[in-house]
């Protein structure tokens, strides 16, 4: 079993909510051809915010995140605020590009430790996850320099803010899980400062059962368990959030709700598994069941 944090999951559900609001259901994009978006990145920096921001909600549907990606990209370096459907949309996609490689490269690097017996099966292993790690580098690195040339620097609310640090230290986090030496030392350094300062403004001004503010705890816990190797740590920020979100259930409003309580649900869910594995049961800590 992995650890569970913050993924594409709840983020999609919110964006299912947003589309249908707006009349945009599955429905209606699975009947349309122009489900099937065909994306230049030339294209993407002539077009008009509003046509890009509908292109990236075709490529959702389709299914086609790289185009989704693309599109938000290019929404990001016009250099306005983006709204929360405009940020959620550009976390969506970015998620969804990365965790594919991240799951690709933990299934080629457990069948790279199978194949010792064999130099040929191995080294071929070996340059594969070496290509993965590249793509894998390229897209943390692109979305790292959107948040701190723009999104970052253009964060008026204090969700927003919290919301592109949680990112940073997320993305920093993603590239710490396949470096190594002195890099991975200063990528690790990167990501726990992007947390830290992601943390410390939530504690100040968010509600305890924001989804936000949860959702920054528990992958700032994932962050202490995997990366740092401090299972007590991650334990304690892991339950202190889910304890103080306990204590004010009421505050939850109903546009939330849902997406606070699972992610309470995730916190609970890693500290029992945390719990056990401290007690000597075998448990593979990682990020699978993303929500």
């Amino acid at each position: 079993r992995r650890s569970s944090d913050l993924g594409s999951g709840s983020e999609r559900r919110a964006r299912k909510r947003d589309r249908q609001s707006l009349g945009f259901t599955e429905r209606s994009a699975r009947a349309s051809p122009a489900a099937v978006v065909k994306m230049e990145n030339a294209e993407q920096g002539q077009g008009q915010k509003p046509e890009l921001v509908q292109k990236a909600k075709l490529a959702e549907q389709a299914e086609r995140y790289d185009d989704m990606a693309a599109a938000m990209k290019a929404v990001t370096e016009q250099g306005c605020e983006l709204s929360n459907e405009e940020r959620n949309l550009l976390s969506v996609a970015y998620k969804n590009v990365v965790g594919a490689r991240r799951s690709s490269w933990r299934v080629i690097s457990s069948i790279e430790q199978k194949t010792e017996g064999s130099e040929k099966k191995q080294q071929m292993a070996r340059e594969y996850r070496e290509k993965i790690e590249a793509e894998l580098r390229d897209i943390c690195n692109d979305v790292l320099g959107l948040l701190d040339k723009y999104l970052i620097a253009n964060a008026t609310s204090a969700e927003s803010k919290v919301f592109y640090l949680k990112m940073k230290g997320d993305y920093y986090r993603y590239l710490a899980e396949v470096a190594a030496g002195e890099d991975k030392k200063a990528t690790v350094e990167h990501s726990q400062q992007a947390y830290q300062e992601a943390f410390e403004i939530s504690k100040k001004e968010m509600q305890p059962t924001h989804p936000i503010r949860l959702g920054l705890a528990l992958n700032f816990s994932v962050f202490y368990y995997e990366i740092l190797n401090s299972p007590e740590q991650a334990c304690a920020l892991a339950k202190t959030a889910f304890d103080e979100a306990i204590a004010e259930l009421d505050t939850l409003n109903e546009d939330s709700y849902k997406d606070s309580t699972l992610i309470m649900q995730l916190l609970r869910d890693n500290l029992t598994l945390w719990t056990s594995d401290n007690q000597g049961e075998e448990a593979d800590a990682g990020e699978g069941g993303e929500n």
